[in-house]
């Protein structure tokens, strides 16, 4: 099992956890709007420590940016195995090809 798997299969088992020791608990109690938030916060965060930080920064924001998709994911009842599905779909495709497949 991957590091992806494991972390999907926690923040299943700790999203209905009480919220007072569970941070994962705490974000789906707050709702959608703030996990949402968080994770545009967790993406601004890397932007910032890719153009003016230390590797070490980019990489732990990084980190936080793919926790908190996880839980905002986990959220929509999306499973990782969903995502890595579409990205095998692309898989070989341009990204200008697939980006304009989606504008027509």
């Amino acid at each position: 099992m991957d590091t992806l798997t494991r972390l999907e299969a926690t923040i299943a088992t700790r999203r209905g956890a009480d919220p007072s020791t569970s941070y994962v608990a705490q974000l789906n109690h707050r709702g959608l709007p703030v996990m949402a938030r968080k994770l545009g916060e967790e993406a601004v965060e890397t932007i910032t420590a890719a153009l003016a930080g230390s590797r070490e920064e980019l990489v732990g924001e990084a980190a936080d940016v793919l926790f908190h998709l996880m839980v905002l994911l986990g959220a929509k009842n999306v499973s990782l195995a969903e995502v890595l599905a579409e990205l095998d779909r692309r898989e070989g495709t341009s990204g200008i090809d697939e980006k304009n497949s989606r504008s027509a």
